[in-house]
């Protein structure tokens, strides 16, 4: 499995917010502790590192990302676990 802490953001990884570093990688822990959460316990891990990287990818310097209420946050990451293996075929590794 992938240890979670390795993936945090931290205020130094989010300068691109500059005052507001602090709560943008406060933020962007809350997308991917809710990820990580909410995967199946033997989720791949190769896959589960893909949509971590997807968080990262789509909200790092996302301009709705210190506005995005708690519930739609929720609902990104439910959308995102519902339509990963559809959208993202080439993620699974045991093809």
């Amino acid at each position: 499995m992938v240890d979670i802490h390795v993936v945090l953001a931290t205020p130094a990884d989010m300068e691109f917010w500059e005052e507001q570093a602090e709560e943008a990688s406060d933020r962007l822990n809350e997308f991917l502790h809710y990820l990580y959460a909410s995967v199946e316990e033997d989720i791949e891990t190769h896959q589960l590192e893909l949509m971590l990287q997807h968080i990262w990818e789509n909200w790092y310097e996302d301009q709705y990302l210190l506005d995005i209420e708690e519930h739609e946050l929720h609902d990104w990451v439910d959308q995102l676990v519902a339509t990963w293996d559809d959208e993202h075929p080439e993620a699974h590794t045991d093809h």
